[in-house]
Order: structure tokens, then sequence, then C-alpha cells
């Protein structure tokens, strides 16, 4: 993590003077691109309605010009094809998931504004005759661009099947953005991952069938499909393909007998993995990406994440760059980017902390200065906000479990906490960025823990094997022992502590209530499991079919053989004894926890405990989107702390 200053403790608490809405509304600039030739730079910026658009700025001028804007829907993402040509697909930021009844569509355009064209359908209920079909279906998405010079084509895949319950496949198509000219890849089977070469050749793609993923490799002089590895993706085994260099050289991530996940290099035609390493972080998985310059033909760097976000270069003098804007930008993480085809007087920077939310700077190489292209948060001042801080604590059973520690800003003692547990529960739940949970909860006062409790990835296999089959069990004793050395630390009152998370955040929260009656005085559950026999028995889920058939019996609970498991750690069967008080808060239109799981438990524990809240935001799904609902939620989140654990 990135060395600072001490805090003097006497600090005066000037979150507190931030509304709900500055810690929750909508980000103004959220993405800015190099084009390949780094002659200019695309944005995705915010109007004053709260619409984002998309800008190009010419890097001669330093000029942004809006190339495309609407003013009922937002630029969701967008992508350089080329040097001159850009594609984009689309949201509505004002609508909930419940309301959402278009795709995001595809479009193409060049950055003077030119040749503008529908690729791809936003109707999920229109049907095109044959002689029209130039334009692709709605189940049709980006993937990637072809980086050959100058091409005008890109690559998009067709989700099969989209509207069932089971684990997709992906179609490859070869599109020209200015034709609309499509053709079909081959593929070696149901194919949930492709890979581009440098060439623009798709020659990776890996598989699935059942329980069981496949790697296979185009080789180029047969023009067929090898297969490399076979293996079981539930149990840790195989590798996953990560970069493929102009030279036929594939990087890998895997353990190869390691407990951490590293970077190697994978001997395409030995069908072997290097027994060395070419990345590996000490006591983390590596997550990360590959920079690769198209001009010099060479590798020039790995981003990777352990405790904070940072970038290793191979490469001498991006290293020299990297430490002169660290200098200049003390005390934060700063990306660079580099243009993909050029060497270039200028990079770009994207920069942010724990306390910042972040901005993005062009880097002049030759005068060595900075310009500041916009702030992703122009409302939040990086001084006014609390720093997280990466902590560890040993658990019962001698596990080292990670954590992050949020303290209000000028406190450190004594004070009521909120224990945030994270979703998933099989990801990595907390990282060192500005978030705005934690952020608004320091703010009024409460510190946050956020345990990286067994069972989280990213912390070596041992880490998340021995969360496997342990929900409301050791995953629990992790939280609720995380929470005990908070209080031994002296950071947390032992009378003041609430215990709150979304998704299975939401089921341990229940689950910590009933478990640990005298150590968590509230809880706050927002699209919480709280049934895992539910999970299986939901008539709709968007988890899909192969995870309960083949991932939920490894890493959950198998549902016959652990049935007495799964009872004995059932919120739902166990609702009458939690007394404590409780909030409860669930989207109406949630594919990923059906609302039936509130609805159901709700019924369960109003009967017993008249200290229940709850909340149903008809149009949201799995969380909230709209800023209307994160107001109204947070604000009776504020309240619920106050009357019940605060000053």
């Amino acid at each position: 993590m990135l060395a600072r200053a001490a805090e003097p403790a006497s600090a005066p608490a000037s979150a507190s003077r931030y509304s709900i809405e500055d810690f929750f509304q909508n980000p103004k600039f959220t993405k800015a691109t190099l084009s390949p030739d780094g002659s200019s730079l695309a944005l995705l910026i915010s109007d004053n309605q709260d619409r984002l658009m998309l800008a190009v700025m010419d890097l001669a001028t330093l000029v942004p010009k809006v190339l495309v804007h609407y003013k009922d829907a937002d630029i969701q993402s967008y992508h350089w094809v080329n040097s001159n040509r850009l594609v984009y697909d689309l949201t509505d930021r004002k609508i909930g998931v419940g309301d959402t009844h278009t795709a995001p569509g595809l479009f193409a355009i060049n950055k003077d504004g030119s040749q503008a064209r529908q690729l791809v359908e936003r109707s999920t209920a229109f049907v095109r005759s044959a002689s029209i079909a130039k334009i692709q279906p709605w189940n049709t998405f980006f993937s990637d661009v072809n980086h050959a010079e100058n091409s005008d084509e890109i690559f998009v895949i067709q989700v099969t099947n989209p509207y069932r319950n089971e684990r997709h496949s992906y179609n490859l198509i070869r599109l020209n953005t200015v034709t609309a000219q499509a053709t079909s890849v081959n593929r070696p089977g149901e194919v949930n991952k492709w890979l581009i070469d440098k060439q623009g050749v798709p020659r990776v793609a890996v598989t699935f069938d059942k329980n069981l993923e496949a790697v296979h490799y185009k080789d180029p002089v047969s023009d067929s499909w090898n297969k490399l590895i076979e293996f079981d993706r539930h149990m840790g085994a195989g590798f996953t393909p990560l970069f493929l260099a102009p030279d036929g050289t594939l990087l890998v991530t895997a353990h190869n007998g390691q407990d951490i996940r590293s970077v190697y290099r994978y001997d395409i035609q030995k069908k072997q993995m290097d027994a060395a390493p070419l990345v590996t972080l000490k006591g983390y998985d590596f997550s990360g990406s590959v920079i690769f310059n198209m001009q010099q033909n060479k590798l020039l760097g790995v981003d990777y994440e352990t405790d904070a976000e940072g970038t290793f270069w191979l490469d001498p003098a991006m290293q020299k760059i990297q430490q002169k804007i660290d200098a200049t930008l003390p005390g934060t993480v700063n990306r660079i980017s580099v243009a993909e085809k050029n060497t270039t007087d200028v990079v770009l920077v994207q920069s942010f902390s724990d306390i910042d939310p972040g901005a993005w700077y062009l880097y002049h190489l030759k005068t060595e200065t900075l310009d500041k292209l916009g702030a992703v948060r122009p409302n939040i001042k990086a001084a006014d906000m609390a720093y997280k801080d990466a902590v560890k604590y040993t658990a019962r059973d001698g596990l080292s479990i990670p954590a992050y520690l949020t303290l209000p800003k000028g406190k450190n003692k004594n004070l009521p906490m909120v224990v945030l547990v994270h979703g998933g529960p099989y990801m990595r739940g907390v990282h060192w960025r500005w978030d705005h949970d934690a952020q608004f909860l320091a703010s009024r006062g409460y510190a946050v823990l956020e345990p990286e409790f067994r069972g989280s990835t990213g912390y070596g296999s041992k880490h998340f094997k021995a969360g496997w089959k342990q929900w409301g069990l050791a995953m629990q004793d992790d939280i609720a022992d995380g929470t005990r050395w908070a209080i031994a630390q002296g950071y947390a009152d032992p009378k003041r502590i609430c215990i709150a998370g979304a998704s299975y955040g939401g089921y341990a929260t229940l689950m910590g209530l009933i478990k640990d009656p005298d150590l968590y005085k509230c809880g706050i559950n927002w699209v919480g499991v709280t049934d895992i026999n539910l999970m299986y028995d939901v008539v709709w889920s968007d988890m899909g079919e192969q995870w309960e058939k083949y991932g939920m019996p490894v890493l959950v609970a198998d549902q016959k053989k652990d049935a007495a498991q799964i009872k004995a750690t059932s919120p739902l069967l166990l609702a009458e004894r939690i007394k404590q008080p409780l909030l409860l808060a669930y989207g109406g239109s949630d594919l990923r926890v059906p609302i039936v799981h509130g609805n159901k438990f709700y019924s369960a524990v109003k009967n017993s405990n008249p200290k229940v809240e709850w909340i149903e935001y008809t149009e949201e799904g799995h969380g909230w989107h709209l800023l209307k609902n994160n107001v109204d939620f947070w604000s009776r989140v504020e309240k619920f702390l106050d009357q019940n654990i605060g000053h």
C-alpha cells in the first residue's frame, strides 16, 4: 500500500457536511482512452442533465468536441476500432432494471462524426427480414477490435439461448463497422471465452461441457483447433489464457501446483507450462492485464493488484515515466496508458486512491507536465475523506484473514462500527479504492470493517478452498473473529456494532445476528440470500443451471447430501431467533436473488420481532441503480444506525 503521513487524532470530521447525494450520485467522468496512433483521446463524460456522452479530443489542440449525445440515453461503453473510428453502445441510467426493455445495441461512427451506422438492434422483440438483415440481433455484444492496421473490423459475440436459465456460450462474428458485413468464426465447442491475437485472428477459445472446461488453440498452419488442456473448472485446476503475443507466446494464469495463482508462459507445441512464473505476487493471486505496444512489438509491463493496484514495468523507459508521475502525484495509484500503435510523447494517467475517487490526466513526456482532464467526482475532496487501511487478523483456527478498515476522519478509538460483509461470496470483495458505502458510513462517524473471509478469492487457493461448504459456519466465524479483533484493538465499542451486507453479505448479516446475538446489536440486509434451498428451488435465477448442478454442490452445499447442514444454517428456518433491530431491503426485479428470499424471510421474522423494517424497490435489481433509491435507502440506514448504535 502507498505510504502516507499519519493523520492527527484531532483532525476535524469535515466529511459529515457531505449529503447522501454527494456520495451516491453518478460519476461525472468515467473513462478516457487514447486512439491507437496516439493522436486523439476519447472521453466519456456527463452533461448538465447527467447524461453520459462521448467526446473526442485532438491532442494537437487539446480541445474536446462532443461526438455522440442522446437526450434519452447514456453512452454505456465505447472502443476505438482504429485511429479514426469508434463503436459504442447505450444504456439508460435514469431507469431501473425492471423498467429496462431494450438491449445496449452497437453503433459505429468516425471521430469527425461521419459514417455513422447502427450495427446491432436494441429491441429484444424486433425481427428483421433476411433482405435487411445487415443489423445484428439484440443478443450481439462487442468483444474485441481487429488489431490489424487501419482495419474497420471488430469482433462481436452472439449469446446463444439468451432467455434460457443456463450457462451461455458465445458465437464469435467478425463484423465490418462500415459495410456491416458479418462472418462467423468456426468454434471448437460451447465457447465462453475468446482470445484474439494482435494480428486480428481468433487464436484461443475456452469451451465448457457440464463441469469441464477446455482450452483450445487454433494452429496457424493447419487452421484447425487443438485442445491444449481439459479440467474441472470448480476445482481450481488448469489455467486461464491471459495474452497471446505476436510471436505466438501464450501467457496464462495458473496455480501450477502452488497456493498463489501467477503468470506463466505456456509452450503451445509441448502443451506445457514453464516451471517458474513470469509474474508472481507474494500473498496474492495475480489479477491484472498485459500492456503491449504494437509499434515496438514489445511487452511493456503488467498491471496487477495486491493490497493496492500497481504496474510492473518491464520497459526501463516506462518505469522512469512512472517514477516521475508518482513523484508529481504522490499518495495515489497512477495507472499509465500508452497508445497501442505509436510511441507518442503523451501518455494517459488515471489517478485514484482510497480517499480520492480519481481523476484523468495527460502527461507530456518532453515537458514532464500534467494536464488535468477532469475528476470522476469533482464534488468530493480527498482531504475530507477517511483512509481505508489493509489489515490482517487471525481466525480461531489460525487462518490469517485479510480485511480493510476505514476509520472516521480524526477518530480511531471506541467507535460505533459497521461490519460490512461483501457479496459473492467467491470473489475478491474489497479493493483499495474510494468506495461510497464505506465513505458514507465513515462520514457519519462509524468505523467500517470489511473482512475478506475464507472463500474470498485473490488470496490463494488455501484461503479460497477453506470456504467451501462453510456458509454459516467457518466463513461466519471469520467475520465474528474480525469483529472481536476490532474490539480488542480498541477501534470498536463492543456495545455499538452492527453487521450489514448485500447478497451473500445479507445472508451473513442474518446468520451473524443468529450465531452471535451478543456481538451484533442490529443488522442491515439488502438483496440477501435467506435460504440455500431457495437457491436451488427458485424457478428463475440468473446464476444458471450449470452453477446449480456443478458449482453449488461443491462450493455451497449439496442439497441432498448436506440437507442437515443447509437446515442448520438457514436464516429462514431460524428467523425467530433474531431479536435485534433489522433493516431488510430487496429489489422487485432482482434475478440474482429473487425477491422471494426477502418475502419469505420477512413473513417468518416479523411475527416474533417487532423491530424489523421492510423496504422494496420494485424497479430495482440486485442492488440500487437509481439515485433516488440510493438516497432513500441510505437515509433509512443513517436513521437506523443512529437509533441503534449511534452517538
